[in-house]
């Protein structure tokens, strides 16, 4: 009986094992997003401990990832401690304040530090209430049937709630400045700027505060809300008969096409950049806007978790746009060439 059980795990961790990783564009987005510290992030234990827990959540949700302890410092303990989302302590904590919640805590490991699972799991609950009430919002703000000041103010809203569910997973996975000094903020920003929560925190602020409208700008919200809503849904409710009846074709084809929502992503990001220098030439124009908004397309450009889809964009732009303006505009080139070498400083 024993051994009936174990044969299904140890072949799943072999193909887990032989998956190519490195040519999984998913791969790279999820380690990208993973705060591991220094000391520890080369080692072949934690990396294949994390590509586990990748081909776990994104191949074979069956597949059983043991907890993972390091025994160097307290700091990368409690870290990883928390990434494998094992605590027996916590699990025991909470029995008594839930016999709803029973069966699903006490199904953890017992490796963690006090508090991992708790934190982890109400993280998890925030973000995933927080952005199903912005996707449910931003679906108001787009459909053409809302009356237009509503549709107006969900516009809005959509803008700010991403913006606190950005600025709250940064806080969770970074914390805060050590100190309130020019170095150690300039420490902390450097460690958090190529990061897509900035990187959405600063796209949201760009427009919550802006008089221009542009409906466009919400696919990229859209998407975002998306796989957090169908990543949590999958982790949390597979066992639900709700769930599979009705969200699980859904929820799957999200998890499974994260490339494609990022490459959707990045077109209506650098098309807003267009609609922003055409608003120039209208009443609603903002000239700080604009020059802010490229100034994130160009942060976007250059940071690892976006950079991949934004190049093949503007190489797919400059293969159209190159032979035309050489063609038929012949003059911009002098303004074009000025304008590359800002893009590329």
């Amino acid at each position: 009986m024993g051994e009936e059980r174990e044969d299904p795990q140890k072949i799943k961790r072999i193909a887990a094992a032989a998956y190519d990783y490195d040519n999984d564009a998913r791969w790279a987005d999820y380690w990208s997003n993973i705060l591991i510290p220094p000391n520890i992030s080369s080692r072949a234990d934690v990396v294949n401990h994390f590509k586990r827990k990748f081909y776990q959540r994104y191949i074979d949700p069956d597949l059983v990832v043991e907890p993972m302890s390091i025994n160097s410092s307290s700091q990368p303990a409690q870290f990883l401690g928390a990434s494998s989302n094992t605590s027996a302590s916590t699990s025991d904590r909470a029995r008594p304040r839930s016999s709803g919640s029973t069966t699903r805590t006490s199904g953890t490991s017992s490796t963690a530090g006090p508090n991992a699972t708790s934190v982890r799991w109400d993280r998890q609950t925030i973000q995933f209430s927080v952005n199903a009430w912005v996707f449910v919002v931003a679906v108001l703000a787009v459909f053409p049937l809302v009356p237009k000041s509503l549709a107006n103010r969900a516009y809005r809203l959509s803008f700010m709630g991403t913006a606190c569910s950005s600025l709250y997973s940064l806080y969770s996975l970074y914390g805060k400045p050590r100190a309130w000094n020019m170095q150690a903020l300039q420490v902390y920003f450097q460690s958090i700027i190529a990061t897509k929560d900035f990187l959405y925190f600063i796209y949201c602020l760009t427009f919550v505060s802006s008089h221009l409208c542009l409906k466009f700008a919400l696919i990229p919200i859209l998407c975002r809300a998306l796989e957090h809503v169908a990543k949590f849904l999958r982790q949390n409710f597979s066992r639900s008969t709700l769930y599979r009846k009705y969200l699980e074709d859904a929820c799957v084809w999200v998890e499974s096409n994260t490339t494609t929502l990022s490459i959707l992503s990045s077109h209506a990001e650098i098309g807003v950049g267009f609609l922003l220098i055409i608003s120039l030439l209208s009443w609603q124009r903002n000239i700080i806007q604009t020059f802010m908004y490229w100034q994130l397309l160009k942060l976007m450009y250059n940071a690892p978790v976006t950079a991949g889809y934004h190049h093949s964009v503007w190489t797919k732009i400059g293969r159209t746009v190159n032979p035309l303006q050489q063609r038929y505009a012949p003059f911009l080139n002098s303004p074009i060439a000025a304008v590359q070498r800002w893009w590329f400083r």
